[in-house]
C-alpha cells in the first residue's frame, strides 16, 4: 500500500490512544539515542525537551566547545561533540543548520548517517536565489533534503515551529502546540510523531514529503504555531 496522508493518519489513530505514550511496542517506549547537528535556537530547545523526557542527546555544532557551559548542566543524558559524533551516535539525527549546509552534510557522513531516521528541520531562506533553494522552492524543500541525504530516512519535523513555541508546550502551557510531520517513511513517521510528544507537543500527520509543501515557508501552516486543531483546519486535514 503506497503511504500517503490517509495510512499516516490511520497510524497515528492507532497509536493516539494510548495515554502517556507515544507507541505501544517495547521499541518504542525505550529511550533513544539521537544526535543534534545544528545545537542553536531550535536544535538546542527540542533537545533539551528530549533530555528532559529520558532521551541520551548528543548536540553538535562545528564548535562543540561552544556547547559546554549549557549541556553539563542538563545531567549525564546529554553529551556534546562534533558533527561527526553526533551522526555516529544518534539512532535519530535532528537536523537543524542553514538549509546550504545539506548537500555538504549528506557528502560528508553518508557512512553513519545511512539508514538513520533524519529529522529535517531545515528551511530554504525566503529571499535567495541559490540553486539550491530555488530547487527546494520547485520541488518541496521535504523532497529536495531527501534528494541530497541518499539511503536515510527523512522526516520533515519541527520545521514550521518556533522553538519558544515548543518549549512553551513542553512546560505545559495553556495550548498543546500542533506540529505538522511528513514522510514517506511509515516507521519512521512513528518515531517521529513518538518523539514530537515526547517534546510536548502534538504530532500532525501531513502525509508524504511530497505533501510537506503545505507547512514550508509559504505555505498556510509554516510557523503557524497553534494547537493541533487549528493547524489541521489550516491544512485542510
Amino acid at each position: 500500500m503506497p503511504f500517503t496522508r490517509r495510512t499516516a493518519l490511520a497510524a497515528l489513530t492507532a497509536f493516539a490512544a494510548m495515554p502517556g505514550m507515544s507507541f505501544g511496542s517495547d521499541d518504542n517506549i525505550k529511550p533513544l539515542r539521537i544526535g543534534v547537528i545544528g545545537a542553536g535556537w531550535l536544535g538546542g530547545s527540542v533537545g533539551r525537551c528530549w533530555v528532559k523526557a529520558g532521551h541520551e542527546v548528543l548536540f553538535s555544532t562545528r564548535h562543540p566547545e561552544e556547547l559546554a557551559s549549557w549541556v553539563k548542566p542538563l545531567g549525564t543524558r546529554a553529551s556534546y561533540g562534533t558533527v561527526q559524533q553526533a551522526a555516529e551516535f544518534g539512532e535519530v539525527i535532528l537536523i537543524a543548520v542553514p538549509y546550504e549546509a545539506i548537500p555538504d552534510i549528506g557528502r560528508t557522513f553518508a557512512a553513519p548517517l545511512k539508514g538513520k531516521i533524519i529529522l529535517d528541520a531545515c528551511n530554504p531562506p525566503g529571499s535567495s536565489n541559490s540553486p539550491l533553494a530555488q530547487e527546494a522552492l520547485a520541488n518541496g524543500a521535504a523532497v529536495t533534503t531527501a534528494r541530497y541525504l541518499p539511503g536515510t530516512r527523512v522526516v520533515r519535523a519541527f520545521s514550521a515551529v518556533d522553538a519558544t513555541a515548543v518549549e512553551a508546550s513542553f512546560a505545559g502551557g495553556a495550548r498543546r502546540l500542533g506540529v505538522p510531520i511528513a514522510s514517506d517513511d511509515g516507521a519512521a513517521l512513528q518515531t517521529a510523531a513518538r518523539l514530537v510528544r515526547d517534546a510536548g507537543c502534538t504530532p500532525v500527520m501531513v502525509g508524504s514529503l511530497a505533501q510537506a509543501v503545505s507547512f514550508q515557508r509559504g505555505g498556510p501552516g509554516f510557523r503557524a504555531n497553534t494547537s493541533e486543531q487549528e493547524l489541521r483546519r489550516l491544512l485542510g486535514l
